[in-house]
């Protein structure tokens, strides 16, 4: 799944995160992390850095929600499930 800088910015809220934090987990350079952000809807990054930024994310224990009329979000995992 795809993310957009939006739902980006909203997962560092909901963990308390800097943007070095992201790139640290991410394995990437603060800069990218920051570009990721600037333009609304899907990243500004290539699609291996996207990548990388959600699945630094999701291992800390979000969830991205696709767009379903409603927008696209984030949520915390829901520590219960397997």
């Amino acid at each position: 799944m795809k993310i957009t800088s939006g739902q980006l910015r909203a997962a560092r809220a909901f963990l308390r995160w800097t943007a070095q934090d992201v790139a640290d987990a991410a394995r990437l350079g603060v800069a990218t992390v920051r570009r990721a952000e600037l333009q609304d809807g899907p990243l500004s990054v290539t699609e291996a850095n996207a990548e990388a930024i959600r699945r630094a994310l999701e291992a800390a224990g979000l969830e991205f929600i696709p767009e379903n009329g409603g927008g696209p979000g984030v949520r915390l995992r829901d520590r219960t499930e397997g």
